[in-house]
């Protein structure tokens, strides 16, 4: 039997493990799905253990992803080093191998919508990790990124670090959107309250609208924009195709997404 796990602190309320498990038994893999929580500064015991068990997959949650991304242990792939965090580990090959599936759980989340996104003009609020992930994903995948961020400095530093993309305070969302196709919200605000970090003036029907916020899943920013007549993502979608990318990594099959999307959503 393969175990499968997600290393964090704290993980008990992950969404993960009821997602892997009905994977695993929708497809018949001899596996299971575990969480495990060392303490903050001990990643690099609980990997050296994860390898000596014999764990075959790990994801790395908060307060690890860099760390995981700094350890001797992983080698991260070229995208998790641009991120600069590793929230999935292989350890199928010679050495553990670190990735991010942030990036991808957006862009396969806005495809699947029929968002086109090479030669699209995207707006991205937010600069911390989410957006960080995001930015690399949405710039490699063709399209033209600008950042607006609370503190514009941020903005800017991590605009230098992607291909063609611009900084900006919030200030400048409504003229950042008049011509854009697809906006995302990177932040944790409408997470804790009822509130948007976009004005609803400044929405419109030519977009498409992904609030990493999944609880609730329908944030007053997606409200708003459903009202302009955008089209809409929610965030749980976002989280789903992150875990079919960390399943399809480690098992090298097809995920079943409508089994792990049902199983995600009756947790919401």
């Amino acid at each position: 039997m393969d175990v499968f796990g997600l290393v964090g602190n704290p993980v008990g309320h992950s969404l993960s493990p009821p997602m892997h498990e009905v994977a695993y038994d929708a497809l018949e893999i001899d596996a299971r799905y575990v969480t495990f929580e060392p303490a903050p500064d001990d990643l690099e015991t609980a990997l050296e253990g994860a390898a000596a068990l014999g764990i075959a997959g790990l994801n790395v949650t908060i307060p690890f992803k860099e760390d995981a991304l700094a350890s001797d242990l992983v080698a991260a792939d070229e995208l998790a080093n641009r991120i600069g965090a590793v929230n999935t580990i292989d350890f199928s090959g010679d050495r553990p191998t670190g990735h991010n599936t942030d990036a991808a759980g957006a862009l396969r989340a806005l495809r699947e919508r029929d968002v086109t996104v090479d030669g699209a003009r995207a707006v991205v609020v937010g600069a911390g990790g989410a957006g960080r992930a995001i930015s690399f994903g949405l710039a490699d995948a063709g399209a033209t990124v600008s950042i607006a961020n609370r503190t514009e400095a941020k903005a800017h530093d991590l605009a230098d670090e992607v291909p063609g993309a611009t900084g900006h305070g919030l200030e400048t969302l409504e003229d950042l959107l008049a011509d854009a196709e697809i906006l995302v919200n990177a932040t944790s605000v409408g997470m804790e309250e009822d509130a948007t970090p976009v004005p609803a003036e400044a929405l419109h029907g030519g977009l498409a609208v992904l609030d990493a916020v999944y609880r609730p899943l329908e944030t007053r920013l997606l409200s708003d924009a459903a009202a302009a007549g955008a089209t809409t993502v929610d965030g749980a979608r976002m989280l789903l195709y992150q875990g079919v990318e960390a399943f399809e990594l480690w098992t090298g099959r097809d995920a079943p997404v409508s089994t792990m999307d049902e199983a995600l959503r009756a947790r919401l």
